[in-house]
């Protein structure tokens, strides 16, 4: 039973934050999403750069998760447009990468990244980047 000062949330009301998966590779993705949702966030996922900027649009996730290699739109250039989008460029992102070189993480935060994450990455290190990146 609810007291009068606690509202009941309407079907509209999102209470587990929710992040959009940007990767290809199944595995990753399926990794990434289940470690997320059982831990409370709600995910979405796309697996091609072309799906990202509309989905980001339609969802507006509180963090998005980018692998840099994808099919056709490469994660470094999605994560510029995103930071030239007016609607979607407040929206944390980190990058999850296998090819983290000298000069690749450089590249990848002064394309607008907040964060980037070599792969392969322990569930610790995903939940505290996403954890930290949603709490600003």
């Amino acid at each position: 039973m609810q007291s009068g000062t606690e509202r009941a949330p309407t079907r509209w009301a999102r209470v587990n934050k929710r992040v959009l998966v940007v990767e290809d590779d199944l595995l990753n993705r399926m990794f990434l999403c289940a470690v997320l949702e059982g831990n409370g966030f709600d995910t979405d996922s796309v697996s091609d750069g072309k799906e990202v900027i509309e989905a980001a649009r339609r969802l507006h996730p509180d963090v998005i998760t980018m692998d840099i290699n994808l099919p056709h739109i490469s994660g470094l250039e999605l994560i510029r447009r995103l930071r030239a989008d007016a609607e979607l460029k407040e929206i944390p992102i980190f990058a999850v990468t296998a090819y983290v070189g000298k000069g690749e993480e450089s590249r990848i935060r002064k394309a607008g990244a907040d964060d980037v994450l070599a792969k392969p990455i322990t569930m610790k290190t995903l939940l505290d980047t996403v954890n930290r990146l949603v709490a600003r």
